[in-house]
């Protein structure tokens, strides 16, 4: 059990140590814009707003044009001038605090970078961002109902010992066995599956438990955690990581001297089985990230379609296409938990199979 944790704590750190702010070209902050005035809806602009990370948390738009958002901290360590912590309300809306602004488009869009007084770029790197945004705070969320929900299952297996799962016990027992029987022991062996059970359950129950708030639509829900591509990323090089350094002779004999092929092809050979060691943890971050976003999307695209054409009569088809499509995202939620645990078990296996005897 303490492995487990282990496991858990390391995939989270690598998690929040590599996740930077990821806002398309292009997206401004929300302006107030004068009583009365009326501007064309930018369904695009709206929908990218939503599914990129942010600074802050958008609640609600007034009438006037204003915005209400929870400001998250910004954390970030400049060469010259050393660590700064502050709200990100003061960088909001363009502003610009202590020669920090967010830039809005250029190469460095959605990252903070360095401005001089005039709130101009002034062509220096980007500072290290450290800082809680929208993914981080919605990582540490799900880290969160994550332990609580195995802490909670751990206590109450040292009280009861092996009795009938009463409870919340009883939804994630199953699950638990299913991720055992049907996911390790058939693509890892009998005998080495325990030592990565840790891992498989940590992160299946990570992505599931983030797929499933991100459908929740108010704070603290509804960050695009596992739309992220950089979370994405870190979970598949956690994968690739343990694959390659869990990874017998065998393995490595078969990447650079593999049986059965002539000596003349192995040139050719070996750059294949190289290329293919990382475009297995590549297709998995793809996946993930794509199946995530286009759901996310496709919510909001439907959404849109009520401002767009500015008529009440098309809201009741809008609503019942959203609720349906989320009815989807719930079987998606599951399903890409389980394919990237199905696939990671799966290479783990490739990676420490014994060669048969014949």
């Amino acid at each position: 059990m303490k492995t487990r944790y282990l496991y858990l704590l390391i995939l989270i750190f690598g998690l929040l140590a590599v996740t930077v702010p990821v806002t398309p070209a292009g997206i401004s902050e929300e302006k107030a814009k004068p009583h009365g005035s009326e501007e064309e809806f930018d369904a695009a602009t709206f929908i990218m707003e939503h599914v990129a990370d942010s600074h802050e948390w958008h609640i609600l738009t007034k009438k006037d044009g204003s915005s209400v958002a929870i400001y998250l901290p910004v954390i970030v360590y400049d060469r010259e001038s050393g660590l700064h912590l502050f709200s990100s309300r003061k960088i909001a809306h363009g502003h610009s605090y202590n020669g920090f602004a967010i830039a809005h488009e250029g190469e460095y869009a959605g990252k903070i970078i360095k401005v001089d007084e005039h709130g101009h770029h002034d062509g220096s790197k980007p500072p290290l961002d450290f800082s809680i945004t929208k993914s981080v705070f919605g990582m540490m969320v799900a880290a969160l109902i994550l332990l609580v929900l195995m802490l909670s299952l751990a206590r109450t297996y040292r009280k009861s010992g092996i009795a009938a799962p009463k409870g919340f016990q009883g939804v994630l027992e199953p699950i638990i066995l299913f991720i055992r029987d049907d996911i390790a022991i058939p693509n890892i062996g009998e005998h080495k599956y325990g030592k990565f059970m840790p891992y498989l359950l940590t992160v299946f129950f990570f992505i599931l438990i983030n797929n499933l708030l991100g459908l929740i639509p108010f704070f603290p829900f509804g960050a695009n955690v596992t739309g992220n591509v950089n979370v994405t990323f870190v979970l598949a090089l956690f994968t690739f990581l343990i694959t390659q350094f869990s990874a017998n002779k065998s393995h490595w004999r078969h990447v650079f001297a593999a049986p059965g092929v002539p000596f003349w092809l192995l040139p050719i050979m070996i750059p294949i089985e190289i290329i293919g060691l990382f475009s297995k943890p590549f297709a998995l971050m793809i996946r993930l990230f794509a199946n995530i976003t286009a759901g996310h999307i496709v919510i909001l695209s439907l959404v849109t379609l009520i401002f767009i054409f500015k008529t009440v009569l098309v809201a009741p088809v809008s609503i019942i296409f959203v609720l349906f499509m989320d009815c989807i995202e719930l079987l998606v939620a599951f399903l890409q938990a389980y394919v990237f645990t199905l696939l990671s078990a799966l290479f783990i296996g490739m990676a420490t199979a014994e060669p048969e005897h014949h």
